[in-house]
């Protein structure tokens, strides 16, 4: 334990500052496809019965129209959230007639490209411009490619906890630029040790054979229909053979909340030759918001990210810049097709007790060398993790998977320790000795009990994956809301709808002058040093009661 973890630990025991374990804020995305009863892709709109895709708070739609986004409010306790998240699922199941919800992260039988439908936010501008950033992420990585799914994991720790660290340290600066530059601390961290929730969660070790559509691979063939790796524990985090020119070497720097925006706010400024050869228009129709390296800053696929809940019509940079980083949001979560909701109560206590880690774990500054170290590891965990004597590298000495992450649970251990003398229970130290059992016997890893159940599916990933699907959805199908969880949903969804009304009734304005104006906010300002009095001295903006209550709400 290092010597930093360790007086944070000690500062954080007492009776005055425990119970600021318990206020950080929790909450959980979970991505699914629709599909019909034979596991192909329902093509249907998104039903009026579950709201509005746009405003609704709960329910909404990634990237296609066949893609549900459910959103859990921001709850103290995981727990919570959780039973919020299995409440959703049973009222979207009283609507959705005899689709089902696809209980994988890669995807199920898709139809041909140009069919699978784009998700649609009605003709607001707010709307409009989610459909277009839609349209131009078809045109640069394919239709499929958006359909994998998978599990976010929104967490934040009480502001009063970041200030007793910053007191005791003596720290300079605003409370708001104090916490913000602890959360790329704990970001920095993340991508140190990442490799380790691939390793003990990564659900995705196969995928159907017709999803590459053809494309160049180096992946095994197991039946016609199913392709793997046989130590793989998680394709959907692999390049998958999409990897694409314009984000290559697109790695921000976390060493600063300034140098990560400048980065982003930099991609979304810089021309790519082959976007501008599309243009941003065809026959009068707008295809993509732009042509440079990213169309937002959200198209930058990051295992993880600070957030900041934005307003409408607001920049993410924009939010991060004017009121600093509120949580992170942890976006490499597989889909656990054993979980029915994808993930449950055990593996987001050890997620709480690991996050925490990270952030009170010292983090010194990194720099290109390791940044390409963590990426390698990264990948060699997801295609290769379960390989005995799988080697990865630290600080360019190698060293064994299974010995680095038995060193990274022991040091996890009193973290858990104080998390559970807060809750008074065991269960974050139980879930610890779970994972510690999967260190040790890698046929105990999601992604080795998925390959044994599809090989038992006749080697066949649609199979078994179907079969899970229905078993999944019977079950939610025998426990619906009852009446008054049913008309709170039901009413959820006329206010989202009638929100959506008055948004399209009430707009001023031609939708290109609108997107003229969104595009023109990523700005050389959002870049400068300015950016740093901008943090330190808006600290009297007033927070959000609910840091991730409204989480996707009106973002593109």
């Amino acid at each position: 334990m290092s010597n930093l973890l360790n007086q944070r630990l000690s500062l954080l025991d007492t009776e005055a500052n425990r119970p600021l374990l318990t206020k950080g804020l929790r909450g959980i995305e979970r991505e699914t496809l629709r599909v019909l009863p034979d596991g192909k892709l329902a093509l249907t709109a998104h039903s009026p019965a579950l709201g509005s895709a746009l405003t609704h708070p709960l329910i909404t739609t990634d990237y296609s129209e066949s893609l549900l986004e459910f959103i859990t409010p921001a709850e103290h306790d995981i727990a919570t959230a959780l039973e919020e998240l299995d409440n959703i699922h049973r009222f979207a199941y009283t609507v959705m007639g005899n689709e089902m919800l696809w209980h994988q992260s890669m995807p199920c039988t898709l139809p041909e490209e140009k069919d699978i439908p784009i998700a649609w936010y009605g003709h607001s501008h707010i709307g409009m411009i989610k459909h277009v950033y839609r349209r131009g992420l078809a045109l640069r990585y394919g239709k499929s490619m958006q359909c994998i799914a998978g599990i976010h994991y929104n967490y934040s720790l009480s502001e009063d906890l970041w200030k007793v660290l910053s007191k005791a340290e003596s720290r300079t600066g605003s409370d708001m630029h104090n916490q913000s530059e602890s959360y790329v601390a704990l970001i920095r961290n993340f991508h140190r040790y990442s490799w380790l929730l691939m390793y003990l969660f990564g659900a995705s070790p196969a995928l159907s054979t017709p999803f590459l559509r053809g494309r160049p691979h180096q992946l095994d063939t197991l039946s016609d229909d199913t392709l793997y790796l046989p130590y793989a524990t998680s394709l959907r985090m692999s390049d998958l053979g999409y990897q694409n020119n314009a984000q290559s070497g697109l790695v921000p720097p976390y060493n600063t909340l300034l140098e990560y925006m400048r980065s982003l706010s930099l991609a979304v400024r810089q021309p790519y030759p082959e976007y501008e050869k599309i243009g941003t228009k065809r026959d009068g129709e707008w295809v993509q918001i732009n042509t440079n390296v990213l169309q937002i800053e959200n198209e930058f696929y990051a295992t993880i990210r600070p957030k900041r809940v934005i307003r409408t019509g607001e920049r993410p940079v924009e939010a991060l810049c004017a009121r600093g980083v509120q949580y992170i949001e942890v976006r490499c979560m597989d889909v656990n097709p054993f979980d029915p909701l994808g993930i449950n109560l055990e593996t987001s206590r050890f997620l709480d007790a690991f996050l925490l880690f990270c952030a009170l774990e010292d983090s010194p500054l990194t720099n290109q060398a390791e940044g390409r170290e963590n990426v390698e590891n990264f990948a060699l965990t997801v295609k290769q993790g379960r390989r005995p004597g799988l080697m990865l590298s630290r600080r360019g000495k190698q060293i064994s998977l299974q010995d680095w992450g038995r060193e990274l649970l022991e040091k996890i251990r009193p973290v858990a320790a104080l998390l559970d003398t807060q809750h008074r229970a065991s269960c974050h130290a139980d879930s610890l000795q779970t994972q510690a059992r999967k260190l040790d016997n890698p046929d105990l890893t999601p992604s080795a009990q998925v390959l044994a159940a599809i090989r038992q599916a006749n080697n066949s990933f649609t199979e078994f994956a179907l079969r899970q699907s229905k078993k999944l959805a019977d079950e939610f199908r025998a426990r619906p809301p009852v009446p008054a969880q049913q008309e709170y949903f039901a009413k959820l969804a006329r206010q989202s709808l009638a929100e959506q009304a008055e948004m399209e009734a009430s707009q001023t304005g031609s939708f290109d002058q609108f997107i003229t104006d969104y595009r023109s906010r990523t700005s050389s300002e959002i870049c400068c040093d300015g950016v740093v009095d901008t943090l330190q001295e808006q600290a009297e903006v007033a927070e959000l009661d609910n840091p991730q209550d409204r989480a996707a709400l009106l973002h593109v």
